[in-house]
């Protein structure tokens, strides 16, 4: 069935109320909405939103905690619900999936995800905001029941469903990046017998190698059998067609879940088809005000673009919900007439692994190599404390800086309490152009309850400002 909406038949014409349409009903697409709404009145603006999933405004990054048991209710991950939207004049169309663009007519197709009816809607203004999809491995046995991926709050939920019915205790993580590490800890914490199994040389591919040895040595501590250096061939089923194992060439490990944490990839399939402009990264290219290259009445946010690396100068795709909402905010601010941008990244991340806390922000080794940047590294072991303070925990903090100049090119720090945030510091540095030499003399705050005289980041610091002025 096909029908037409004929809302907004005037489109352009000055004096009449603008459509404005917003793919993805998450963090990037409905902040945008929201933040036109706040603009601009329901009788200037008519905003539409579609929406594939059940849900909308969801806190994907809480998905792990709440497996866990950790976040005892799905309902505290929801920041906003279809009907608060609703009630704030946004024509909230959840369950209904948009599966094409037409630019040069201005308008999408959706259909109806529960009775398969389409309808094409008219805008002058579009929102792309189609997230990231995991990487589902193309192997016998990768969609076979049992084996999950963890993207949506359905997809979380379909996972508790089967671990509680499941009655072995044998969990494989394929992946061992954010998604993968969250997810091991989450089924640790559920009396899972958990194993790893991850194709690098080490965990958390976002650290270099001898910071992620760190998170490595942790996860075993916790019980977890990590398994690197190791590719996923096959998913194996019994004979009920549910998962039994997972296969590398060398190896077969017993699983009655196995959870898929390899990754994700930017969701743009229906811009591809459209023509929009896309990155090395697939990801969807755009100005600072988030208006894809090219077409001055569309925008895109979330994890479907690619965003400007602030140190390396280079494009990169990050899919975090803090960059989601910050571009759904400009998108939202320029849809309804005003004036805002996004001027980039420094890439920074805070995940854990039960109480140990793992940060990065900037370049990793290999960053700064494919950059062509000639750097030199600094690494120490501090305390959250001053060391006579109860409870002080060792951290190890990596500090990367560009040679001759000094600048800070990137932070990485695993450790206990009072360890991840500490990132933070480097973030701004970062931001600023900052350089070693210069963050030595940064006045943090001090206390013995919350850090040595000289804090960690500031040793580390201190250090690589001695290492540049070295010569080569």
């Amino acid at each position: 069935m096909s029908m037409s909406d004929a809302r907004g038949v005037a489109r352009g014409v000055p004096g009449e109320r603008e459509r404005l349409v917003v793919i993805g009903g998450d963090a990037a697409g409905m902040s945008a909405a929201s933040q036109a709404r706040r603009l601009k009145s329901a009788g200037e603006l008519e905003i539409v939103a579609f929406e594939r999933g059940h849900f909308t405004s969801f806190s994907a990054c809480g998905i792990p905690y709440w497996v866990g048991g950790e976040v005892p209710d799905r309902d505290q991950l929801i920041a906003r619900t279809p009907e608060e939207h609703r009630a704030r004049d946004i024509d909230l169309r959840v369950r209904t999936e948009v599966t094409e663009i037409d630019v040069a007519g201005g308008r999408v197709r959706a259909r109806d995800v529960d009775s398969g009816a389409e309808s094409w809607t008219s805008y002058d203004k579009l929102v792309i905001a189609t997230g990231a999809r995991p990487i589902r491995p193309d192997m016998p046995g990768a969609d076979a029941p049992g084996v999950h991926g963890v993207q949506t709050l359905d997809d979380g939920q379909a996972l508790i469903d089967t671990l509680t019915r499941t009655r072995g205790r044998r969990a494989v993580v394929v992946g061992a990046g954010y998604i993968g590490v969250e997810m091991a800890e989450a089924l640790i914490n559920r009396g899972y017998e958990v194993t790893v199994v991850n194709r690098g040389s080490e965990p958390m591919s976002t650290l270099d190698p001898d910071m992620g040895r760190l998170v490595h040595q942790a996860m075993e501590g916790l019980g977890i059998t990590m398994v690197n250096d190791a590719e996923v061939t096959k998913i194996l089923t019994g004979e009920d067609g549910r998962v039994r194992a997972v296969a590398t060439e060398d190896a077969e490990y017993p699983a009655d879940v196995v959870v898929l944490g390899i990754g994700v990839r930017p969701e743009t399939r229906l811009a591809r088809a459209a023509g929009l402009p896309l990155g090395d990264h697939g990801g969807l290219l755009t100005d600072l005000a988030m208006r894809v290259r090219g077409h001055e009445n569309i925008w895109a946010g979330g994890d479907c673009v690619e965003v400007l690396d602030l140190v390396s100068g280079q494009e990169r795709h990050i899919a975090l919900g803090t960059h989601a909402n910050k571009h759904g905010q400009v998108i939202g601010t320029n849809a309804a007439g005003g004036y805002a941008t996004f001027p980039g990244v420094v890439g920074t991340a805070v995940s854990k692994v039960c109480d140990l806390e793992i940060a990065r922000t900037g370049l990793r080794e290999k960053d700064a190599r494919r950059a062509g940047l000639q750097y030199v590294t600094a690494m120490i072991e501090s305390t959250s404390r001053a060391g006579y303070y109860p409870n002080s925990s060792l951290m190890t903090v990596k500090m990367l800086a560009e040679r001759r100049t000094g600048r800070l090119l990137g932070v990485q720090i695993v450790g206990r309490e009072g360890a991840g945030k500490r990132v933070d510091i480097a973030a701004v540095a970062l931001t600023a152009g900052m350089t070693v030499e210069q963050m030595v003399s940064l006045d943090l705050g001090y206390a013995p309850p919350f850090s040595p005289v000289w804090d960690p980041v500031l040793v580390a610091a201190r250090k690589a400002s001695k290492a540049v002025q070295q010569p080569t």
